[in-house]
């Protein structure tokens, strides 16, 4: 239907999005129901609705840190909860639910918010959605947890597996798998990571600006940054909100990335002039990344299974004035057919997987995955990796990458590739902060969330012999 015309003849102007009226509790509170009921992503889903009620920075601030760390610590509340609720938090109204996990999160995690303030508020949110009873009912449910106090603990005789996962918040079949992968120490120490705030880091691009001169602008913003210990181009920034509305973020001086994800590039060692295929290469990061580390010269390849996802890819090139990235939109599985065998100097399969590695910034993704997903996300890796392997040069290098931590997915994956494939070496690459760091075996490194409070990534160097 065609717009309507204004008085003057003119097109009439659009209709404004309307604000959403909503406390910080309450905007956080419709997300957890989404999530819980309808089984958003929670990370959308929040983005949206706080882009809809215009909260102040300190209220989105509080709407943020209720939805991931509600999500986060759900395994424990839904633990503590049932013993104050007969029929069992499960079987709530989803909204009921989440507004009960979303106040004893206040109560037991957040310092700075008064416990009988996070009842209070969650009695009238109560009101305003349902009705007296069901007010009644939470009010109870919270006072009497406020009652048991301190005295509300966990059982201290729980076998080990089952003690993490409660205490952490983590299905108990993830944790049995990583206690059989890495010990019971690390399982711990990875599940503890996982319920940190997530670090801000920053990617320098060189072909704008150094590090050092980066990190004196960002000081001269009254910004807190210091140079990244894993990655040569990385920058953690300590405080300063959110990086992408900064000027110097629109100059192309940076890019957001985590500083894991930034050694995958380093691996790769892409040289100027060289052909270089990224097999599944949005939002783009990565992808840019190699263009920086090649002065924009030579020929980027940058394939994605989504057209729609190309243009994030486009806007980061644009972003940093890169011209050395072509787009191409298509099934990794099919890249074979689409190029000519030995075609190109570097080859990088950044591969689906089931993102073990960044819980962190995606916690409901420990609520989601089945030990299914993980097998079957084993085998699609396998099938990419034999699908690509042939478009690389003699002397070529291919790079496999996942941001899981799961072995079956890593350090498996390509052992069978490299028993499969004798015209391949596996080749070391040095990363100076993993030199006292430990590594589980195998080809490739694996870096675990909490070695430097990065997010979990697996990279393997594979040579093409000549």
């Amino acid at each position: 239907m065609a717009a309507k015309a204004s008085k003057s003849g003119g097109e009439a102007p659009r209709p404004r999005r309307r604000k959403v009226d909503a406390t910080a509790r309450e905007v956080a509170l419709n997300v957890l129901a989404g999530v819980d009921e309808g089984g958003a992503y929670s990370n959308l889903l929040l983005n949206r609705s706080l882009q809809q009620a215009e909260l102040s920075p300190a209220d989105t601030g509080l709407a943020t840190e209720l939805v991931y760390g509600t999500i986060a610590r759900q395994a424990t509340l839904d633990y503590f909860l049932d013993r104050f609720i007969k029929s069992g938090v499960k079987r709530l109204n989803p909204w009921v639910r989440a507004l009960l996990r979303m106040s004893l999160y206040q109560i037991r995690y957040l310092d700075r918010i008064p416990p009988h303030a996070a009842v209070n508020e969650a009695v009238e949110i109560a009101k305003k959605r349902g009705h007296e009873g069901i007010a009644s009912m939470i009010n109870g449910v919270l006072r009497s947890i406020l009652r048991e106090g301190e005295a509300l603990t966990l059982p201290q005789d729980l076998p080990t597996a089952e003690r993490i996962a409660l205490e952490h918040s983590h299905p108990l079949w993830l944790v049995e798998r990583w206690i059989a992968q890495y010990g019971e120490e690390t399982a711990e120490a990875v599940c503890a990571a996982n319920n940190q705030p997530p670090k801000v880091s920053i990617r320098v691009n060189p072909l704008r600006v150094e590090r050092d001169e980066l990190l004196r602008e960002l000081e001269a913003e009254g910004r807190e940054a210091r140079a990244s210990e894993l990655s040569p181009q990385g920058i953690v920034v300590e405080s300063g909100g959110n990086m992408a509305n900064d000027g110097l973020y629109r100059d192309g001086r940076y890019s957001i990335q985590d500083e894991s994800s930034m050694l995958v590039a380093e691996a790769l060692d892409p040289q100027p002039g060289m052909s270089v295929l990224d097999c599944c290469a949005a939002p783009g990061g990565k992808t840019a990344h190699i263009a920086e580390k090649m002065g924009d010269k030579g020929r980027i390849v940058a394939n994605d299974l989504h057209e729609h996802k190309q243009k994030l890819i486009q806007e980061q090139t644009e972003r940093l004035g890169l011209t050395s990235v072509e787009s191409s939109v298509g099934d990794a599985l099919a890249l074979k057919d689409r190029y000519e065998p030995a075609s190109f100097d570097r080859v990088l399969l950044d591969a689906p997987c089931s993102g073990f590695g960044v819980i962190r910034r995606k916690p409901d993704l420990r609520w989601a995955k089945t030990p299914e997903d993980a097998a079957s996300i084993a085998k699609l890796q396998r099938q990419m990796l034999n699908a690509v392997s042939g478009l690389v040069k003699p002397g070529g290098i291919l790079v496999y990458s996942t941001c899981t931590i799961e072995r079956e997915e890593n350090q498996r994956a390509v052992a069978e590739f490299l028993r499969d494939h004798a015209e391949f070496v596996d080749e070391p690459f040095e990363v100076p902060a993993l030199e006292n760091q430990p590594q589980v075996g195998g080809a490739g490194v694996q870096i675990l969330p909490n070695q430097f409070g990065s997010d979990g990534f697996y990279i393997a160097r594979l040579r093409r012999r000549g």
